[in-house]
């Protein structure tokens, strides 16, 4: 048997959105069980989101430090956006993610790892891109604002992250899994074996 997630519909009975905000929304659907019977599903509309594991030559990651309200925590995370402009290609949003929260610019350009963050109550879907050959952004530095104006910035050793992922000390999903993927690209073919940056992404299809 072939180990591959497969798209897949049921049928939707019933379609509500008890909720819209600015960015996301809550639907409420009743979808048809197998056993012919119909459930509720209520879940967060999300546009999707891209992040970025920015590698220096030294082996060290970007990694940046701000508060997340619903957690009541101050998390280590990797570069990060939504994918809140409609038709953008999901590179050019990473690329500007890594120019506005850490103005910096990479060469090279590599899809490390797909995920659905929360599948049982999101539809979000995220792309995690690995960049490599950094530099300096140029230009003036992007103003940040709100909750961003608080953020920290730190270039820490991979295995120093991987260490804190598996010892429970970091919580950040797309940082968990984009370490951890990463640790295991570089002990099975490296980087170059990874998937071009332009890779199909059926979870979020956009225009080539």
């Amino acid at each position: 048997m072939q180990i591959k997630d497969a798209a897949e519909t049921w049928e939707v009975v019933s379609a509500e959105r008890p909720f819209q905000g600015r960015k996301t929304a809550v639907a409420s659907d009743e979808v048809r069980m197998p056993d012919g019977s119909a459930a509720r599903r209520d879940y967060q509309v999300h546009p999707g989101s891209v992040c970025v594991l920015a590698l220096d030559e030294q082996g060290r990651v970007l990694v940046l430090r701000q508060y997340r309200h619903p957690v009541r925590h101050r998390l280590w995370e990797l570069p990060a956006g939504l994918l809140d402009v409609p038709g953008e290609n999901p590179l050019h949003a990473a690329q500007r993610e890594l120019y506005e929260e850490a103005h910096v610019k990479a060469e090279d350009w590599r899809v490390l790892v797909d995920f659905f963050p929360s599948p049982g109550g999101s539809d979000e879907a995220v792309r995690v891109f690995l960049a490599r050959d950094l530099a300096e952004a140029e230009g003036e530095r992007y103003e940040v604002s709100e909750e961003e104006a608080d953020m920290e910035l730190a270039r820490v050793p991979l295995p120093e992250l991987v260490r804190g992922a598996l010892a429970g000390e970091l919580g950040n999903a797309a940082l968990v899994t984009g370490v951890l993927a990463l640790s295991a690209a570089l002990s099975a073919g490296g980087p170059d074996a990874l998937r071009p940056a332009q890779a199909p992404w059926p979870a979020r299809p956009y225009p080539a």
